[in-house]
């Protein structure tokens, strides 16, 4: 009997300016992808590919100290994260497998091969993983009563219809067959991974979570404001209503999104209002900041739901601030 060829599998890592972080973060990388090519029953011959969408390849000089042939550098200089997404897309086209993780992310003991073990299991075409946040500074009172770090956590092997991509496992034969890229009229709002995954669930691909595929993400200091919370939560909602629409098939079903969007938003801006009016007036820091945050989310839905396009990757002259990394917290 002839042995199974291995399938390969590419670990895409996007960064924008973070030379340091994709310094710190390329090691385990690529590490992980050496310990799943040498184990057997996992069947795949893994590599590392960084997919830099500064126009400058900024991170050229850092990723090239790593004298490694499991290690691949691109540089994508058409701005947004969809464009680097893509980007990493084309460049995996003789792999079975991509994985997608953050710059800023940094992954735990075999968790490539724990994402691996539930897609065979499973026979998902999509499998996301655990995110927990570590600080680079102790938390203000204000973020800290918000609690707005958390994220889910659902037992290993649970069916989601949704999942951001800083920690995603894609069976690439699948996205192939669906002839499904990441939309670039997302590139600069964020909400693409968003999009991705909801139309391969709407297609009635399996997608599931794996608890123990674990990564942490690095919140740096100017993460720990209000404005940013706020920004993010607005972004977010916004994002939610802009998939519904272009999910949507016909006039008919955009406007019935529109009118969901206003329906589901319009309540969250009342309701988060009131319960920050409460916590004003019982002096709860939790209720003020869950509250306010309720109320941006709902504002975005219903700003989506008119048009309106949050960018939130724009910097002031024009261009990305950063390519997106898809760090959402947990819903209010």
């Amino acid at each position: 009997m002839s042995e199974l060829v291995p399938e390969r599998l590419t670990i895409a890592v996007l960064t924008y300016r973070r030379e340091q972080d994709i310094a710190e973060a390329l090691p385990l990388l690529l590490a992980q992808a050496e310990d799943v090519s040498h184990d057997p029953d996992l069947g795949v011959i893994a590599q590392v590919l960084v997919v830099d969408n500064d126009p400058l390849a900024s991170a050229r000089e850092a990723v090239g100290e790593f004298a490694s042939h499991r290690l691949r550098y691109v540089c994508e200089p058409l701005p947004g994260i969809a464009n680097a997404r893509n980007r990493a897309l084309a460049e995996a086209a003789d792999a079975r497998f991509l994985v997608f993780i953050d710059d800023d992310e940094r992954p735990h003991e075999h968790w490539l091969a724990r994402l691996l073990k539930t897609r065979a299991e499973a026979g998902a075409a999509v499998v996301a993983g655990a995110v927990e946040s570590e600080f680079d500074a102790p938390l203000p009172p204000w973020i800290a009563a918000g609690d707005f770090f958390r994220r889910r956590r659902l037992p290993t092997g649970t069916a989601i219809h949704v999942a951001a991509t800083n920690n995603l496992l894609l069976d690439l034969d699948v996205v192939r067959a669906a002839g499904l890229d990441f939309d670039v009229d997302f590139g600069l709002s964020g909400g693409e991974d968003t999009l991705f995954t909801r139309t391969l669930a709407a297609r009635g691909e399996r997608m599931v979570w794996c608890n123990e595929a674990l990564v942490t993400d690095r919140v740096p200091v100017e993460r720990l404001t209000r404005h940013w919370v706020l920004a993010r939560a607005f972004s977010s909602g916004n994002s939610v209503t802009r998939v519904a629409l272009r999910l949507a098939e016909g006039p008919r079903q955009r406007w019935q999104a529109r009118l969901r969007g206003l329906g589901l938003g319009l309540p969250r801006t009342v309701a988060g209002i009131a319960q920050a009016g409460l916590g004003y007036a019982l002096r709860s820091p939790r209720h003020q900041a869950r509250g306010l945050r309720t109320a941006a989310r709902g504002a975005g839905m219903v700003m989506g739901s008119v048009g309106h396009v949050y960018q939130e990757y724009r910097r002031e002259d024009g261009s990305p601030r950063e390519t997106g990394h898809g760090k959402r917290t947990t819903a209010a």
